[in-house]
């Protein structure tokens, strides 16, 4: 993308879409397909938001998803509309949990096939009725996808036709009325087994199982009905080739993206507004019938002039690396390469989760901070170059749970190398060698890891308190302030397409594809 293009010699555009992330990118590929005339303006030098690819070890030819890193709330719909070239792959894998129980090493693999994780049932908890446990809760949470999944790309339905839609009263009340918590403790008795289902609804979310709230609930809903199936896919090439594909086909369609372009200002009155940018040479001003804000409702308010809502805190941790191989395991029944290939839990029991969030709540960073990892160069090795492929380095992406923002603000830096070294520590007695001597050095012999707290995210990508959602994750169906598509704001021009929008969160362009049919419903 090139940072020199701008609104040119056309300054009234039909739609103009602040924020070149993913879901703007959407947004404009729609509506200029549509015939509508675009402009995208966008901060930094580059589209893709938190959607990027970049190389972060100097150096070193590994071009790695920075910040998103898995696919599963996209819908096919949003592909195939677009013409995207876009792919991703499935894993066959789908977690591995390393424990120690009575002095013995084992860990729960869950994929390779049916009978393959059902012996692995066995083999932890001595019998089969967790396992049966696990598909019927499964079995339900599918169920739920199927139905629930392709209202996402459509107009808010009432609670009540959710409700019906979905037409399980057991999971109505498992999913949508009562603490995830309840449900986990009712159909699972093992604490291992317990803790790789919480997960779900704790990845930047900061909860306990049983808060009133149901934050909990909500993030876990997003986590298991993507696709309709809840599978999370790699994308090939790295989550760049996402947004590289989206941008292509935006502009191709005549939008106009305009890179080192900062939206400062919206005035509207409703039927016309125009927005105020600057750049390095100066401010500059357009006019359009429609703004769709791909930026956080923060973001929103302050470009509107209105009060701005509180941000809920963001409560993870991001890490990257980049091993010359992949280590080995103290559990050596298990393959480290399908081990890492799905999500490898660490310190994620259900107590231990509980221990985590009750320290952190207190103020404290957790004495075992629990992670989830996974390796994208097993399922896509493109995103390496060839020689790195030859000499069998591998990637790991790492995040980690309940470390909220709040825990860093004294001083960022101090504290995310006191987390990040307490991260690995606990990764580390899962494996037969330290993480750290299976590290790649970069060009200027510094080991290939970077880790990112809420804060980083907040200073990078102005996430809000380091919140990856923007804010708390809403239900799928109407509420009294939703509006039709749950992009509307209180000026009927202006739309927020961002994560922040109802059914917003993860890499889906959901909210993008709702406000451009919000547009062009309206003309």
């Amino acid at each position: 993308m090139a940072a020199h293009e701008g609104p040119g010699t056309t300054r009234t555009y039909d739609a103009v879409i602040i924020g070149g992330g993913h879901n703007g990118l959407v947004a404009a590929a729609y509506l200029a397909r549509a015939g509508r005339t675009v402009l995208v303006l966008e901060r930094l030098d580059h589209t893709g938001g938190a959607a990027v690819s970049t190389r972060p070890f100097a150096g070193v030819d590994a071009r790695l998803s920075r910040y998103s890193y898995l696919v599963s709330l996209l819908p096919r719909k949003i592909v195939r509309d677009l013409g995207l070239d876009f792919r991703v792959r499935g894993r066959t894998i789908s977690s591995y949990t390393p424990v120690e129980r009575a002095g013995r090493v084992t860990g729960l693999l869950v994929g390779g096939g049916e009978r393959r994780t059902r012996d692995a049932f066995a083999r932890l908890t001595g019998g089969g009725s967790e396992y049966e446990s696990w598909r019927r809760f499964y079995g339900m949470t599918t169920k739920v996808a199927e139905r629930v999944f392709p209202t996402l790309t459509e107009p808010l339905p009432t609670r009540e036709e959710l409700r019906g839609r979905i037409d399980d009263e057991t999971a109505w009340r498992a999913l949508f009325e009562e603490p995830i918590g309840a449900a986990i403790e009712e159909n699972f008795a093992d604490d291992l087994v317990r803790g790789v289902v919480l997960t779900d609804a704790l990845i930047g979310t900061f909860a306990d199982a049983h808060d009133p709230s149901l934050r909990q609930n909500r993030c876990f809903l997003y986590h298991v009905i993507g696709g309709g199936t809840g599978a999370w896919d790699v994308p090939v090439g790295g989550m760049g080739a996402l947004t590289d594909a989206l941008a292509t086909t935006a502009r191709t369609a005549g939008a106009v993206i305009a890179t080192g372009h900062e939206a400062v200002r919206i005035e509207t009155d409703g039927q016309s507004a125009e927005i105020t940018y600057v750049t390095p040479d100066g401010e500059g001003v357009v006019t359009a019938r429609h703004v769709l804000v791909n930026a956080s409702p923060q973001e929103l308010a302050t470009l509107t002039g209105a009060p701005a809502p509180t941000p809920a805190e963001g409560a993870q941790l991001k890490v990257n690396m980049l091993l010359k191989r992949l280590p080995r395991l103290k559990d050596s029944s298990v393959d480290p390469r399908e081990a890492f290939a799905g999500t490898f839990h660490v310190a994620e029991g259900y107590e231990q989760l509980a221990t985590a969030h009750a320290q952190a709540a207190g103020g404290e960073l957790p004495t075992a901070p629990p992670s989830e990892i996974y390796c994208h160069s097993l399922a896509d090795p493109t995103i390496l170059g060839r020689q790195l492929v030859e000499r069998g380095y591998q990637t790991l992406t790492l995040f980690g749970l309940h470390t909220p923002a709040r825990l860093f603000a004294g001083d960022n830096e101090a504290v995310r190398d006191e987390l990040l070294e307490s991260t690995l520590a606990q990764l580390d007695a899962h494996l037969a060698e330290p993480i750290a001597g299976v590290l790649a050095t970069d060009a200027d012999g510094r080991p290939c890891i970077e880790a990112k707290t809420p804060l980083d995210l907040e200073r990078d990508l102005r996430l809000p308190g380091g919140n990856i959602f923007h804010r708390e994750l809403a239900w799928p169906y109407a509420q009294e302030d939703t509006g039709r598509w749950g992009v509307e704001t209180r000026h009927a021009n202006v739309l927020l397409c961002g994560a922040g929008a109802v059914r917003g969160g993860g890499v889906s362009g959901v909210p993008g594809h709702n406000a451009a049919m919000a547009v062009l419903e309206q003309e």
